[in-house]
């Protein structure tokens, strides 16, 4: 097989303009499949994103729980201890023991109610977290219902259009195999320059193809010779003559 730099500029045209057209075909796939791939992709991570807050909730949660466990056990130890100063005080032998024993009694009463508020805030901080959970779940359950309608779409247009996207992959594969690098940097740079992603244009009505700026006579002529590679110099699009237009075809 001949090496890249032994095609002639006409033979290195030729292949860009193939090149262009392969493109144009992928690129009509890619716009049939619209923004279907970056939906699925987007919510895809907002489900990843809610299970993640849906988890840390659930946590916390869990944390919560365990806590008020902690300080319902702190209630029955100072609750036992009440008991038992109650009833140490029924044998006190002076004032100075029953004043101590009796603040014990209330050290232990207010530890009592300060865990019973305690547990209070986090039963109520548990009711909210469980709020959150509920529309996290619900939120999951939107999404995912949204992902697999969109998914649907997205796989029934990839098994319409994998064959023949392959095919011009391939063919594109080729096409660029018979183009220089230098060429084919010049080719992707200005096609994405560009949204309908056009790099390689005719000249026609003695016009560029892809701007419509006029060309003059005597380019148009260097053009037709293709002896050379030549740009638009309104848009820096690569231009051909029609009649090397038409004889490019892709199928």
């Amino acid at each position: 097989m001949a090496s890249v730099k032994d095609f002639s500029v006409e033979d290195k045209l030729k292949s860009l303009l193939r090149l262009q057209k392969i493109d144009g075909k992928l690129d009509e796939i890619q716009i049939l499949k619209g923004e279907l791939p970056i939906e699925v992709k987007d919510l895809e991570d907002e489900i990843e994103g809610l299970h993640a807050r849906q988890l840390r909730v659930e946590e916390e949660i869990n944390g919560m729980q365990e806590f008020i466990n902690q300080k319902k056990e702190a209630i029955k130890e100072a609750e036992a201890l009440i008991k038992k100063y109650e009833k140490q005080s029924e044998n006190v032998k002076n004032n100075r023991e029953f004043e101590a024993i009796n603040k014990e009694i209330e050290m232990q009463t207010l530890e009592v109610k300060l865990c019973e508020k305690h547990i209070k805030d986090a039963t109520e901080e548990i009711s909210d977290k469980a709020r959150q959970l509920e529309s996290a779940k619900k939120a999951v359950s939107t999404k995912e219902g949204n992902l697999s309608g969109k998914k649907g779409e997205l796989e029934k247009i990839i098994g319409e259009t994998e064959k023949e996207e392959k095919h011009y992959e391939k063919l594109a594969g080729d096409a660029r195999a018979h183009v220089d690098e230098r060429l084919i940097t010049s080719y992707d740079r200005i096609r994405k320059s560009y949204r309908n992603g056009l790099a390689v244009v005719p000249v026609e009505r003695d016009s560029c193809g892809g701007c419509f700026h006029a060309i003059p006579p005597q380019r148009q002529s260097e053009i037709k010779l293709r002896k050379k590679v030549i740009v638009c110099e309104n848009c820096g699009r690569i231009l051909v003559d029609s009649d090397l237009n038409d004889s490019v075809e892709v199928k």
